[in-house]
């Protein structure tokens, strides 16, 4: 019987994506909400390169157990002026500490942390149509105002 591969991962693209200030929506039973605005970036890889626009946002659920759901709807305007739409879901958590620091706007290793996305391509313009039908996987980071995401492509 022959076995099924195991997936690979291709780089794809670095966004750091620039961050205003969170709205606070108040939370129930287990958790608080937020929305933070995605407000400008930079996209920079070999096969999608261009900047993001100041057009979206991240709605966080935040728990109390120790761990946030992001959840972000953006827009990419390539280097060759096609608009992408990029949305992203992933998870972050780590020590209380760890968290702590995040929360404050400290720098803090990525490697003391998880956070992990899961981004969605969509685009009508064929030079990029693959983005539509293939899977992705990122790793990120949170800064003070930003936030860094290594995205790669599942092979």
């Amino acid at each position: 019987m022959t076995q099924v591969p195991a997936p690979g991962l291709r780089p794809l693209c670095e966004i750091r994506a620039e961050l205003g200030a969170p709205i606070e929506k108040g939370g129930g039973p287990g958790g608080r909400w937020r929305i933070v605005p995605i407000i400008g970036g930079t996209v920079e890889g070999e096969r999608l390169s261009g900047r993001i626009i100041n057009f979206g946002a991240d709605w966080q659920n935040i728990y109390d157990e120790g761990y946030a759901e992001l959840d972000t709807r953006y827009l990419i305007e390539t280097h060759d002026g096609v608009t992408i739409d990029i949305r992203n879901f992933g998870l972050r958590h780590g020590p209380p500490e760890v968290l702590a620091q995040l929360a404050a706007g400290e720098t803090v290793d990525p490697a003391l942390y998880y956070m992990r996305t899961n981004p969605r391509f969509q685009t009508g313009d064929p030079r990029y149509s693959w983005l539509n039908r293939t899977m992705f996987i990122g790793t990120g980071e949170r800064m003070a105002n930003a936030v860094r995401i290594n995205i790669f492509e599942v092979l």
